[in-house]
């Protein structure tokens, strides 16, 4: 503190000021008395369950039509940060967080397959995977006790993919870590496209169904097209099958993306995941957190209006259905050593994504013929409705902006259990 100037007052003999070297000692053992108390105190050593909000910069350069961006987003480490696998507790939200936030099991994914949608071969995967598991207490995933598989979109194990993307192994790790974080008891099925074309994309998807999985997590996106009804013929309908797709991380201004505009998929947009003094213990809001960055909504230009979706401003499909965290200034902890030091905090709606694809599978396989978007729109009031933030300025209002009820931005809310995703 700086000291404050006072006038000089009359002082009696025996109250004078110490002298100068006898008040420095002074302070200085007032200074070493404070900091002995503080390293003491209980709450010295508490680790936060997440870091604070920090600066962070996006992965992947803005998608195609005809190739996919992923939608993920780096936390900035703090100076000085060394921390490597097991040594401390990593920054960012972990499973008991998310559990927490969003009222899930501990165990949750039991007799379940997830599948995870990425491009190219990280030859981390499974390894990062297991570091990550180890990290929070997990149940093991691995080839060997028959819970996680890599193949490519022929389904089997080699050749995988060549080549690689930029910050592919950020976007592998974010996915599997997540579907693990939300459904630890699911089975993982890792299908590497062999590029970010759209029809490479497309065949992984199939062979993710093709090899039993029920929930497909998409955490990729496309500009939308005049073609996507055909992607979706091709691709994306496939009854029973819960179909899990990101809004895209660059505010509505970016326009809609492809398949969260799909009305075979659940379109999945972003918050922001805070701790609050309430009865849940959280607060969310819509993740937006400067121009040109935050969670994508609107309307389709191409797309059918399911006749689930009763919103009254957009005459055809629009995004998004439900959303969950991906505020990368409140992130994910993540492992991945392919193209990143280890621990990381992540965040976009590629972090929303697997932990919606998550909550799917701890509510249970789908119904035979069933489209799983159409899920949450039967049970509104088992979400928590985000009402506060915007992703952009549009018209009708709700396009871009959270209020009560429906909006585009959080779609109709956030997990609150498994019941919105039961059907």
């Amino acid at each position: 503190m700086t000291p404050q100037h006072r006038a000089p007052q009359h002082r009696a003999p025996e109250h004078r000021t110490p002298r100068p070297r006898a008040r420095r000692r002074a302070l200085w053992a007032a200074a070493a008395l404070t900091l002995t108390t503080l390293a003491t105190s209980p709450l010295a050593h508490a680790a936060p369950s997440a870091a604070p909000h920090r600066p962070w910069h996006q992965l992947c350069a803005v998608p195609t039509e005809t190739t996919a961006g992923c939608d993920v987003l780096e936390a900035d480490a703090p100076s000085g940060n060394t921390v490597s696998a097991g040594t401390a507790t990593p920054s960012g939200y972990g499973p008991a967080d998310l559990q927490s936030a969003y009222h899930l099991p501990s165990d949750g994914g039991s007799g379940q397959t997830i599948a995870v949608i990425d491009a190219y071969d990280d030859p981390n995967a499974e390894s990062d995977l297991a570091t990550y598991r180890k990290q929070y207490g997990l149940p093991a995933c691995t080839t060997d006790n028959g819970c996680f598989r890599k193949v490519n979109s022929d389904g089997r194990t080699s050749p995988l993919p060549s080549g690689a993307s930029a910050n592919q192994g950020a976007e592998d790790s974010l996915d599997l870590d997540l579907v693990s974080a939300t459904a630890p008891n699911a089975k993982i099925i890792l299908v590497e496209a062999n590029s970010a074309k759209i029809g490479d994309i497309g065949a992984a998807v199939n062979r993710a169904v093709a090899l039993g999985a029920k929930f497909v997590s998409n955490s990729y996106i496309f500009k939308e097209s005049a073609d996507d009804p055909t992607y979706d013929k091709n691709y994306y309908n496939h009854p029973g099958v819960a179909m899990v797709a990101g809004s895209g991380d660059w505010d509505y201004s970016w326009g809609v993306g492809y398949p969260s505009s799909s009305p075979y998929a659940t379109s999945v947009g972003g918050t922001s995941l805070v701790r609050a003094n309430n009865t849940r213990g959280w607060s969310e809001s819509t993740w937006n957190t400067k121009a040109g960055e935050g969670t994508g909504s609107g309307c389709s230009a191409y797309e059918a209006k399911p006749s689930w979706q009763k919103d009254t401003g957009c005459a055809k499909r629009m995004a998004t259905d439900v959303s969950a965290a991906a505020d990368p200034g409140h992130g994910m902890a993540v492992y991945d050593s392919y193209q990143k030091n280890g621990w990381g905090s992540y965040g976009g709606t590629s972090a929303a994504t697997p932990i919606i694809a998550g909550v799917y599978a701890d509510a249970g396989a789908p119904s035979a013929g069933s489209n799983p978007a159409s899920f949450p729109y039967a049970h509104p009031g088992a979400l928590n409705d985000v009402t506060t933030g915007n992703n952009g300025t549009c018209s009708p209002a709700y396009f871009c902006t959270a209020g009560a009820g429906y909006d585009g931005p959080t779609g109709l809310g956030t997990p609150n259990g498994t019941t919105a995703f039961k059907g």
